[in-house]
């Protein structure tokens, strides 16, 4: 959260019913807009970490994430790789920090953009002064550059001043637009017409509504960004003070596997990548209690931590069971790109997002991409591992990650009184569709693992 976050209000000219029981639309400008559409720049990492800093015990779980979230920041550190490789899960780093740090309210709790830079490009000693040589990347280890020496993480001073300052062209959308925001937090530039807008929400007399202004600020954005997630009148509930209760889009199962399958056509990697998950079932309610991996496993559910709402958005083809979320996504997509800084640019990269270097695990089942980085420069750490090799861990439901210890199982079973009659044990492949499923399921439920994994399908594929 910047320093001046506190400080920071719009205002928000808003259309009510007569009645008071609901909010028609929204009239806002577009550094209000800007914020919004900051919420798909998050990490689902940061998106808990803000919640749960800013609502503390009451703040609402994010399905499996929050579970996954908080076991990974209860392991010792001895269980990472590295030292840093903990801070980059529990603290994400989004591909848009230099735009949320421009923002007028800046939620993100983003730090300056740190860059590896060799030493000698000051004095000339480096061909890669002539290259602006620098690269960005999450690795908290050092890197080689092309001459050899070693280059030093250093934060960007003029990113930093120009993040601060102020800017005539906003920063995802044009300063001079404003823009129409429904209930249900759909987007679009104010440009209809008074007649057309109001066709739009099926308001057929003025005297049926009432003009208000509203005044938001951290605390109401942030209401906005937990409503967005668990509500479908995020705005109603927020002005009128209504009390939300979480509400998630059901989907059939045949639209989830269009989805799949949508997304597996587009998979760039070999779809012979594949990891095997042994998982223990209890046969009476068909739910997985736990499952047992080593550490390539954790390391991709580490890597959900860093994928940001925009970037779920794209691989399961914005439809998310969060509606609100999935409105502002399909916004961003019908949204002409000249109200968009950067255009068609900035619409690509806010419609298929890309990770910071460093966060893709080397066993990449999830069909997204990476930011490029500087083929001269050389990183010590292999791509995208984060915990320590040769040791297994426990997987909950939930997510839940802790080091595998059987005498603790045999623990929770007696406790549960679960008898060893009533388990299986079984080995599933995990693709590229389960990994998507498994995406989904984190989201909304705690019980992520069973709600992906344990179908007709999946069994049938279980490895023999």
């Amino acid at each position: 959260m910047s320093n001046h976050a506190e400080d920071a209000k719009f205002t928000l000219k808003v259309l009510l019913d007569k009645q008071k029981t609901k909010v028609l639309f929204a009239e806002v400008d577009s550094d209000f807009a800007d914020v919004l559409i900051s919420f798909m720049a998050l990490p689902l990492g940061s998106i808990v970490k803000i919640l749960k800093k800013h609502y503390g015990e009451e703040a609402l779980v994010l399905g499996s994430l929050t579970t996954l979230y908080d076991g990974l920041s209860n392991l010792d550190s001895e269980h990472f790789r590295t030292d840093g490789c903990k801070e980059i899960l529990l603290n994400p780093k989004s591909s848009f920090g230099a735009e949320c740090r421009k923002l007028k309210l800046d939620i993100s709790d983003t730090q300056p953009t740190e860059y590896f830079i060799c030493g000698n490009l000051l004095k000339y000693d480096c061909e890669g002064h002539n290259l602006l040589l620098r690269c960005s990347s999450v690795y908290y280890d050092t890197a080689t550059c092309f001459c050899q020496r070693i280059m030093k993480r250093k934060a960007d001073e003029n990113d930093e001043y120009s993040s601060r300052a102020a800017t005539d062209g906003g920063v995802f959308t044009l300063k001079t637009t404003s823009f129409i925001i429904s209930d249900d937090l759909q987007i679009f530039p104010n440009t209809k017409g008074l007649f057309q807008t109001l066709g739009d929400f099926a308001i057929s007399d003025v005297d049926l509504v009432e003009p208000i202004n509203m005044t938001f600020g951290f605390s109401e954005i942030m209401d906005l960004l937990k409503g967005s997630l668990f509500s479908r009148t995020p705005l109603s509930d927020i002005i009128l003070k209504k009390r939300s209760h979480v509400e998630f889009v059901s989907t059939s199962s045949e639209s989830e596997q269009e989805i799949l399958s949508r997304n597996l056509e587009k998979e760039e990697t070999s779809n012979s990548k594949k990891m095997v998950l042994k998982v223990v079932l209890q046969k009476s309610t068909n739910k997985i209690l736990f499952a047992q991996s080593d550490e390539g496993f954790v390391d991709f559910l580490c890597s959900l931590l860093a994928i940001p709402l925009g970037g779920a958005e794209c691989l399961l083809d914005g439809k998310t069971r969060f509606k609100s979320i999935n409105n502002i996504y399909r916004s961003i997509a019908d949204i002409h790109y000249k109200y968009l800084v950067h255009g068609v640019r900035m619409k690509d990269r806010l419609m298929k997002p890309k990770l910071p270097h460093g966060y893709i695990t080397k066993n990449l089942i999830l069909p997204i991409t990476e930011e490029d980085y500087s083929r001269s420069v050389k990183f010590s750490r292999e791509q995208g591992e984060y915990m320590r090799g040769s040791k297994m861990y426990k997987i909950t439901d939930d997510l839940t990650v802790t080091p595998l210890c059987m005498t603790a199982i045999i623990s929770d079973l007696k406790e549960l009184k679960i008898p060893l009659s009533d388990i299986k044990e079984l080995e599933l492949e995990i693709r590229s569709d389960e990994a998507l499923r498994i995406l989904r399921a984190s989201l909304t439920s705690t019980s992520a693992l069973s709600n992906a994994l344990i179908n007709d399908s999946m069994l049938n594929k279980q490895c023999m």
